[in-house]
């Protein structure tokens, strides 16, 4: 049995932004999950937004009126996650001038979301599980055990299955973590969301810039849309948030890339597609745009009026992006 898509109740939550299909399923599996005591595992590409779902069931919690703990374990050093952890006593290693409490102990009645779950190093991984199984943990240079009450919400980029099949994260640990996965789509599968996303995106920064009446061109509205977001909605927010501190007046007429992009020496691969892909899609708009118009750029009907731009504005982005006119059409100028 399936529901259809009109049978599915609307769910919402205040941080999270979504009213695609994609979308109104997480929403559906968070609030099941939310009111429970039960691990969650949280999946996803970079810039989907899992620290925001973790908060969300933390919020919707019984444990809500506590703190939630956070542990990145990509951005310790090995030698360090486990007194990050666990925590310590003092003279217990090198440095450990006083005892120091872990985020399990800290994390006692609330949740502790372990972000970046599958750079957890294959000793750490062992004592996490034993943490998680007997509900206790011990500190580094401790003599007894702590019993703990602690909810884990773990998240990955990675596909861990995979990295359970090539022996690099453990199949018991991650069967314990697994006990309810969570699947988010990337921004490219969910681009009915882009128009809302934007408009929280825009009304957020415009306040924090004391701008009033932002709003996005047809043209912009389009590159959005159009274009992939390998960084997805992380990536839109920093898009937007830029555009709208470089921006002129009310209307939103291009999309702004951090100048350095363009121009370093040392930029990587991942940019340059970024940059090339963003110019490559608005190109092809706009050479759509003046094929319909029969090469007319101002007037009425002209691909300026089509487009909301100021004809010296259009003039400039053709220009930029190396167009020309030949006749009535608009071709790209050969590059020598």
């Amino acid at each position: 049995m399936s529901l259809e898509k009109s049978d599915m109740p609307q769910y919402n939550y205040s941080d999270l932004i979504g009213a695609g299909p994609e979308m109104q399923h997480v929403f559906y599996m968070l609030s099941q999950v939310s009111i429970t005591q039960s691990t969650v595992l949280i999946m996803g590409e970079t810039g989907t937004g899992k620290e925001l779902i973790a908060r969300a069931i933390h919020n919707a919690s019984p444990r809500r009126n506590k703190l939630m703990v956070k542990v990145n374990c990509a951005t310790l050093p090995p030698n360090l996650i486990e007194s990050e952890l666990f925590g310590h006593e003092r003279g217990s290693f090198t440095g450990a001038l006083e005892r120091r409490i872990g985020k399990f102990e800290l994390a006692n009645h609330s949740t502790l979301f372990l972000d970046e779950i599958g750079e957890l190093p294959p000793d750490l991984q062992v004592k996490l599980l034993r943490a998680i199984q007997e509900k206790e943990i011990e500190r580094i240079g401790g003599k007894h055990t702590i019993k703990t009450d602690v909810r884990i919400i773990a998240a990955t980029n990675r596909n861990l299955q995979k990295e359970v099949a090539e022996s690099r994260f453990r199949s018991d640990l991650f069967y314990r973590l697994n006990v309810f996965p969570i699947v988010l789509p990337p921004l490219r599968e969910r681009k009915e969301d882009i128009p809302l996303l934007a408009a929280h995106f825009i009304d957020r920064f415009a306040r924090t810039a004391g701008k009033k009446n932002v709003r996005l061109s047809s043209m912009v509205m389009k590159q959005l849309n159009a274009y992939n977001w390998p960084g997805n909605v992380r990536e839109l927010e920093h898009v937007l948030e830029r555009s709208i501190l470089l921006m002129q007046g009310n209307i939103i007429r291009e999309i702004h890339l951090s100048s350095p992009l363009s121009k370093a020496e040392n930029k990587s691969k991942a940019d340059e597609d970024y940059s090339r892909t963003l110019a490559e899609v608005e190109r092809e708009y706009i050479l759509g745009v003046l094929d319909k118009c029969r090469g007319k750029v101002f007037g009425p009907g002209g691909a300026a009026e089509i487009l909301g731009l100021h004809v010296s504005t259009l003039n400039h982005r053709i220009r930029k992006l190396g167009i020309h006119k030949e006749h009535k059409y608009f071709i790209k100028v050969p590059q020598h």
